[in-house]
């Protein structure tokens, strides 16, 4: 019996430390168009690893023509972020120190850049936005941003519409 108690104690224990609450409710990239063929897209993903991917055009091939623009938009795809890769985004926002940022970093001399918004909801349903352009900005806030788009590219999306 005093095996059982033991036992109920230790899982007790480990249940409370592996459920932690995120320090983000959700975290989401938006990327508006170019001049060129960038990709146009808008990332979520929330505190449980789940990702939503809003892809409008140029996120599945290398190139591209003005053609391309005229076509449907690419769809809405679903997946799982994987725990390292969440991991590794949490301590990169957790650097970004992104309630101290400003909220805004747009270059109005670079004007054929996309134009990106980072969006982070905290547990307490607060938020910071971020809107940014080409151009100078924090270093751990570009590091946040290019570590998003590298998630993004390494997921095996699948198509909900």
């Amino acid at each position: 019996m005093k095996y059982l108690f033991s036992l109920m104690a230790v899982l007790g224990l480990i249940s409370c430390t592996t459920s932690q609450v995120s320090k983000y409710s959700k975290i989401e990239y938006e990327v508006g168009p170019c001049f060129g063929f960038c990709p146009t897209y808008k990332i979520t993903i929330d505190s449980q690893r789940n990702a939503i991917l809003e892809a409008e055009h140029f996120n599945f091939t290398n190139g591209g023509s003005k053609d391309d623009m005229s076509k449907p938009r690419e769809g809405t795809f679903k997946a799982t972020v994987s725990v390292e890769d969440y991991k590794q985004l949490v301590a990169i926002t957790d650097a970004a120190a992104i309630k101290e940022l400003n909220d805004s970093y747009i270059d109005k001399r670079i004007m054929d850049a996309s134009k990106t918004t980072l969006r982070i909801t905290f547990p307490d349903g607060s938020k910071k936005e971020i809107k940014m352009s080409a151009g100078e900005k924090p270093t751990p806030l570009a590091e946040l941003t290019n570590y998003i788009d590298e998630v993004k590219q390494k997921i095996q999306w699948e198509k909900v519409k």
